[in-house]
């Protein structure tokens, strides 16, 4: 039953997400992928997704989101995302990415001395619905991703908060509001909000997101929406910077 209604959940997302897009994204279904490199092995990673792998996923259809590395990088690590049309293009597309004989020797050569990554970990994803109206935020010198898990029963709380709510105040501090997306666990569990949040450098965000916490409209909209009861259970956010490479920044 569980895994049923996450289905019937996930479908919700998609049509509603798709509704209600009006970005350059032309994709229905996302992909965050964290790198974690070899020792040494970052730079020359980097290289391979600038010079072969970006226009290889795009001659396979993917779409090239965004690309960044931690502000503080201490597990040598890079993080990206990708868009498809849907979760069976998905499949698809890597497929033929993977077959692609461009790619097998741009990949055989960039690990002549080495293998460049140790591992790697996935987040699925759709855009969340009436979250993405905003318009495209100018550039950020940092962007901060934000992944809430919530309390059980609580993602049309979340949704409603933020919409009317929080988008405005951030952006009332001068915070730049990127996509907004709901995961899609594949244990068929609670999916768990996921945004970007921008701004000019960290300087700016840190003042921004701390006169944010303190503003009494926020405190009053938190409050009232948690009148039954919390809605967050734990926040994850890291500080990155957009490489130079990314369609995003």
């Amino acid at each position: 039953m569980k895994k049923i209604l996450s289905s019937i959940f996930l479908l919700f997302l998609t049509l509603s997400g798709f509704a209600q897009q009006n970005s350059d994204m032309k994709s229905r279904y996302f992909e965050v992928r964290k790198y974690y490199a070899n020792e040494g092995k970052l730079q020359d990673l980097l290289n391979r997704f600038e010079n072969h792998t970006m226009k290889l996923f795009e001659k396979a259809g993917m779409e090239n989101i965004a690309y960044f590395v931690p502000v503080d990088n201490t597990d040598n690590s890079m993080t990206y995302i990708l868009g498809y049309p849907d979760e069976k293009s998905r499949d698809q597309m890597w497929e033929s990415f993977m077959n692609d004989p461009e790619w097998k020797k741009a990949y055989e050569a960039s690990r002549v001395n080495g293998p460049l990554v140790k591992s790697i970990d996935q987040t699925f994803m759709v855009l969340a619905p009436n979250l993405n109206d905003n318009p495209k935020p100018m550039p950020s010198g940092v962007i901060q991703m934000r992944t809430y898990t919530l309390f059980e029963g609580k993602v049309p709380n979340i949704q409603a908060r933020f919409r009317d709510h929080t988008q405005a105040l951030f952006e009332k501090q001068g915070l730049r509001n990127y996509p907004y997306w709901m995961t899609v666990p594949k244990d068929g569990s609670q999916p768990k909000l996921l945004y970007l949040l921008g701004a000019k450098d960290q300087a700016s965000f840190d003042a921004g997101f701390q006169a944010f916490l303190k503003d009494p409209e926020w405190i009053k909209a938190r409050d009232a929406s948690e009148a039954s009861g919390k809605i967050v259970e734990k926040v994850d956010a890291v500080m990155f910077k957009t490489l130079p490479f990314s369609p995003l920044k």
